[in-house]
C-alpha cells in the first residue's frame, strides 16, 4: 500500500517548510495543498472569512486527484486538514494509507509567524477560527512545531513506520 504523509496544522505552523524539508531529506515527492485552492476560496480567506467544509469539497477533490496521479510509494502533503471532513475525504479519496503528522505550535508563535509572511492570502485574523476548527485525529503523530527544522524532520522520519508492502 502506498503512503501519504500529511503534514497538518493551522496557518503558521510550518507545514510547507516542514513538508519541503522532509521531501528534500527523503526524496519523497511533495504536494502543497494551498496550490489547489480555488481563486474564490483564496479571496474568501484573504477577506477574513473562514472556509466551510462546503467550500473545501472541490479543494479536497483536487488534492486527491493529484495524489492519485502520483506513482511514488510515499508522498508528502502540506495540508491544514483541520476538520474531520477533510481528514476523512483524504483517507477515502487518495487511495493511500494516510498518516497525519500534526505540527503543534503555541498560538502566540503562530500569530508571530503569520505576520512575517508577506503576500500570503491567510490573514492573522483567521487564526482563531482555524484553532477552533482544528480536530486532531486520534492516530496522529504529534510533533512539537517549535523544534529546529532538522530535528523536526528527523523526528518525523524516525516515527514513521517503514513503507507497507503493496
Amino acid at each position: 500500500m502506498k503512503d501519504l504523509v500529511v503534514i497538518m496544522g493551522v496557518a503558521g505552523s510550518g507545514k510547507t517548510t516542514t513538508g519541503e524539508a522532509l521531501s528534500a531529506a527523503t526524496g519523497w515527492p511533495f504536494i502543497e495543498a494551498d496550490a489547489h485552492h480555488s481563486d474564490a476560496n483564496r479571496a474568501k480567506m484573504a477577506a477574513g472569512t473562514p472556509l466551510t467544509d462546503a467550500d473545501r469539497v472541490d479543494w479536497v477533490t483536487s488534492i486527491s486527484r493529484a495524489v492519485e496521479a502520483a506513482t511514488a510509494p510515499r508522498l508528502v502533503l502540506a495540508c491544514s486538514a483541520l476538520t474531520p471532513f477533510v481528514q476523512t475525504a483524504l483517507q477515502d479519496q487518495c487511495g493511500r494509507m494516510v498518516r497525519f503528522v500534526w505540527l503543534d505550535v503555541p498560538e502566540d508563535l503562530l500569530a508571530q509567524r503569520m505576520t512575517t509572511r508577506p503576500g500570503h492570502f491567510m490573514p492573522v485574523s483567521l487564526l482563531r477560527s482555524q484553532l477552533d476548527a482544528l480536530t486532531v485525529p486520534a492516530d496522529v503523530l504529534r510533533m512539537d512545531g517549535t523544534l529546529a527544522l532538522t530535528d523536526l524532520v528527523a523526528g518525523i522520519q524516525q516515527a514513521l513506520p517503514p513503507l507497507a508492502s503493496a
